[in-house]
């Protein structure tokens, strides 16, 4: 794991102690990425409760709560969906805090208007949700490392 993640994460630990929050992640084409860079920093057991790891459309609306017809209307990797995931993963552990990443790490995968390398993001509380689509470049581990990189920076922003 590269430094720069281990301190994106470390940075995040600290937030999270700071504020008495606790993270959970929803994560499909990351695959437990975000879950791993957490879990990488010692003491996190104090402010990470746990991870979903909802690769399928399945899981996502088992696990998560996602509505089917959410995801028949606007796709797996939809800006909705990275939402609802944050809210199911919320609704469905002790955490505080949510992040979720979803998207096409490639090399296969893509469909008009989602380019290889499309992930969407929620980062969300109890009271707000905000959602990110960005297009990254490269390989699939290039794809996945920028989004954990991505996520973390994001719930850096977002907890401030």
């Amino acid at each position: 794991m590269s430094t720069n993640i281990n301190e994106l994460a470390a940075q995040v630990g600290r937030a999270l102690q700071e504020k008495g929050l606790l993270l959970v992640t929803a994560e499909s084409c990351t695959g437990g990425g975000v879950g791993q860079a957490i879990t990488e920093i010692a003491g996190s057991t104090g402010w990470f409760d746990c991870g979903f790891i909802t690769y399928s459309n399945a899981s996502k609306t088992e696990l998560l709560e996602v509505p089917a017809a959410m995801i028949a209307q606007f796709g797996s990797v939809s800006e909705e969906v990275a939402a609802a995931m944050a809210q199911g993963a919320l609704g469905n552990s002790n955490g505080h805090i949510a992040v979720s990443t979803t998207g096409i790490a490639g090399p296969t995968g893509a469909v008009p208007g989602k380019p290889v390398g499309t992930v969407c993001f929620g980062w969300a509380n109890d009271d707000t949700v905000h959602t990110e689509r960005l297009v990254f470049s490269g390989d699939r581990h290039a794809v996945r490392e920028q989004t954990v990189i991505h996520a973390l920076q994001g719930l850096l922003r977002f907890l401030n």
